[in-house]
C-alpha cells in the first residue's frame, strides 16, 4: 500500500537582515523562476500532473514554476537535462520509474545520467497503475474467460504495447509470466497507434496508463477486464468491481503501480532541496491536486523526507530491473 501521511514542513522564509556579527542566512529562496522538465509532449497524465503540482509549489517558493516538455528517447533527454543543469535547485524534472529505474537496463547504450548520482531527489507526487481493456466486440466478459482463451490458443490473441520497454510491455510480458499464458505482443510508437488498431479491431487488447482508454471505456468502445495494480482501484470511477493481479492470481508478485516524482539536480544545496521538499508536499497534499489526479487513474502520494524517497528508490531498483530483464526488452 502507498503510504499516505506525510509530515509537512513549514517552508522558512528568508530573515530581514543576516544574525548577529554578520553571518549569512541559512535559509534558500529561489531567485528566478524554476522549470519542471516534462519527459512526454504537452497533455498527457505526466504533463498535468507536473503543471497542476507547479501551480501549487509556486506560492510556497515565491517564484514562478513553468513546464518545459522535452519528450524522445524514453525520457533520457529530459532526464540528462535536469541531470546536466547548473546545481541551484531551479531546475526540476518530473520522473518516473521507467525513466529513473528501468530505462538504464533497457538500453543497450549507457544512459546518459545516473539515477542516483546525477539527481538529488525530492518525493513522489503521484502513483497509478495500467488497466487491460479489450475490444468491445471481443466474446470475453472477464479476465478469466480471457486467461482461458488464451490457454487454449497460444500466442493467437494479440496485445498491442506503446512500445518496447514501456510500461505497457512490462505490464504485458509481467502479466503473461504470471498468468502462465502466451500473447502476441504488437509494439507501436506510441498509445495512441496502438488505441486506434484496438478500436478497430486490428488487435484484442491493450495494458496500458488509463487517462486515455477510460473515455473509451465509458463509451462502450473498450471493455476493462483487470487492472495491474497488486489490489483493486476502488477511488476511480467505473473500474472498482475490476480485480487486481493478488485476486486474479492468489500468491503473485505482480503489481505494475508505477508513478510520477519530483527532482533537482545533484549538488543542489541541501537547503534548496529541503525547501523544494516543503513545497512539493504542500503540492501533493493540496486536495483539489488529489481530486484532478482521480480522473486520470492516479492518486496523490509523498514521501516524508527526501531520504525516505531515496530509501523507497533503492529498494525499487531491483523491481524494474528484473521486469525489463525477464521481458527480453532491448533498445539502441
Amino acid at each position: 500500500m502507498i503510504p499516505r501521511r506525510a509530515m509537512l514542513a513549514a517552508v522558512p522564509s528568508l530573515p530581514a537582515v543576516a544574525r548577529a556579527q554578520g553571518a549569512a542566512p541559512t535559509a534558500w529562496a529561489p531567485f528566478r523562476p524554476l522549470r519542471i522538465v516534462v519527459p512526454f509532449p504537452p497533455g498527457g497524465a505526466a504533463d498535468i500532473t507536473a503543471r497542476l503540482i507547479a501551480e501549487r509549489m509556486a506560492p510556497a517558493l515565491g517564484q514562478p514554476v513553468i513546464i518545459e516538455n522535452r519528450p524522445g528517447a524514453g525520457g533520457n533527454i529530459a532526464a540528462e537535462a535536469v541531470a546536466r543543469a547548473q546545481p541551484d535547485g531551479h531546475t526540476l524534472f518530473l520522473g518516473g520509474a521507467t525513466i529513473l529505474l528501468a530505462n538504464q537496463h533497457l538500453y543497450r547504450s549507457a544512459t546518459p545520467f545516473d539515477t542516483f548520482r546525477d539527481f538529488a531527489h525530492v518525493s513522489r507526487v503521484s502513483v497509478g497503475t495500467t488497466l487491460l481493456v479489450v475490444n468491445a466486440a471481443r466474446p470475453w466478459q472477464d479476465l478469466t474467460q480471457l486467461v482461458a482463451a488464451a490457454k487454449a490458443a497460444p500466442g493467437r490473441i494479440t496485445s498491442g504495447s506503446s512500445g518496447i520497454g514501456t510500461i505497457s510491455h512490462l505490464t504485458i510480458s509481467k502479466f503473461m509470466r504470471t498468468a502462465g499464458i502466451e500473447i502476441a505482443h504488437v509494439p507501436y510508437r506510441g498509445l495512441v497507434p496502438g488505441l486506434n488498431d484496438l478500436l478497430a479491431g486490428t488487435i484484442d487488447m491493450l495494458f496500458d496508463g488509463m487517462p486515455a482508454l477510460m473515455p473509451h471505456v465509458r463509451e462502450g468502445r473498450l471493455r476493462a477486464l483487470a487492472v495491474g495494480s497488486r489490489e483493486r482501484v476502488t477511488d476511480v470511477p467505473g473500474i472498482g468491481h475490476l480485480p487486481g493481479m493478488h485476486e486474479a492470481f492468489p500468491g503473485s508478485d505482480m503489481d505494475m503501480a508505477f508513478w510520477y516524482c519530483i527532482s533537482a539536480t545533484a549538488g543542489s544545496p541541501p537547503e534548496a532541496v529541503r525547501q523544494l521538499h516543503a513545497a512539493t508536499l504542500a503540492a501533493a497534499r493540496d486536495p483539489v491536486f488529489a481530486e484532478k489526479m482521480l480522473p486520470l487513474g492516479f492518486n496523490a502520494v509523498w514521501d516524508d523526507s527526501p531520504e525516505a524517497f531515496l530509501r523507497f528508490l533503492r529498494g525499487e531498483a531491483p523491481v524494474w530491473r528484473d521486469l525489463v530483464q525477464q521481458s527480453g526488452a532491448q533498445l539502441d
